[in-house]
């Protein structure tokens, strides 16, 4: 990252919300409205269990490509399990993205009343421990999230637990990503334009350069790579809705590396929180005004994941 984009969007560190939940909600808030993004440090995501993801995401997509499109699920929707190479497309682009993935969602007991609209965790045979890393990492993602969102609430003027009922038992995702290199003369971006679905997303792996944001302010592409150690997070397409546009979900892409590097390969780990499959996504009273009218109709998060993931190829329309 310059000196200069690390001067625009400030580091926040997580760890000053316990001390003066106010001032990180306001510095969280200013970050998310300038930006729609923000860089976090002292998020306390055990680095022990960010090192075994890493060691295992890269195990797992270095397994034969037939073993591999064994744990694909043909009209799933990439919900859970292998999604391969060329699948995905941004909304409006005209190249597939280039990558693979695997998905990792909440586990729910026998019976769950969302059993039907959340699937249940598809698990590989290799690489051995991948349950185990995966769920731990889930956990402490969840658990991180869930303080990010207590801090967005405080800035929006609501109770620090007001998300909690929202995202209990919520359809959140964690997405295991694998750009293979690529050919000097690949035509495409790793990953089109776009803007997430969900609440807020959660990135560990911002770190290798290629993820860029559109400033809406510039009409620029600005390079997102935060220090070592911290994480990238950024509003979605839901909370966006939720805010009436207040908080903006912001323009994002992964962009081919230099010649020299696209011989390597990229991986990146983001969590999607979302929210329980029936929370109805209206904007808040307080987000609307004569300047900013309500722009959306409510809609619930299942209705609305539906129509997205139609949009970007996932499910058929």
């Amino acid at each position: 990252m310059s000196d200069t984009l690390l001067a625009q969007i400030p580091l926040i560190d997580m760890a000053d919300q316990s001390r003066d939940p106010q001032a990180f909600a306001a510095a969280l808030g200013a970050s998310f409205e300038r930006f729609g993004f923000a860089m976090v440090s002292g998020h306390g995501v055990p680095q022990q269990v960010i090192d075994r993801a890493w060691a295992q995401t890269k195990a797992f997509f270095d397994l034969p490509e037939e073993e591999k499109r064994s744990y694909f699920v043909a009209g799933g929707g990439g919900a859970r399990g292998y999604t391969p190479f060329k699948t995905e497309i941004a909304k409006g682009a005209t190249h597939v993205d280039l990558k693979e993935f695997w998905h990792i969602g909440r586990e729910l007991p026998d019976g769950h009343r969302f059993s039907d609209s959340m699937s249940p965790n598809i698990w590989p045979a290799r690489p051995e421990g991948f349950r185990e890393t995966f769920l731990d990492l889930f956990a402490a993602l969840d658990t991180a999230g869930d303080k990010l969102l207590s801090a967005i609430a405080l800035h929006l003027g609501l109770a620090s637990d007001w998300f909690d009922p929202a995202v209990k038992d919520g359809n959140s995702v964690l997405r295991l990503l694998h750009y293979p290199p690529v050919t000097e003369d690949a035509p495409n971006v790793r990953a089109g334009a776009h803007e997430d679905i969900n609440l807020i997303t959660l990135l560990l792996g911002a770190e290798e350069a290629g993820l860029e944001l559109l400033d809406k302010q510039s009409g620029e592409w600005l390079p997102v790579k935060p220090p070592e150690g911290a994480m990238v997070v950024n509003v979605g397409d839901m909370l966006q809705r939720l805010t009436n546009h207040v908080l903006p979900s912001t323009t994002h892409r992964v962009v081919n590396p230099p010649v020299e590097r696209r011989g390597h390969s990229r991986y990146s780990m983001p969590f999607f929180l979302h929210p329980a499959p029936d929370f109805l996504i209206k904007a808040l009273p307080q987000c609307i005004s004569d300047a900013n009218p309500e722009r959306e109709p409510p809609i619930t998060a299942h209705d609305y994941l539906a129509q997205r993931l139609a949009e970007i190829g996932l499910t058929k329309k």
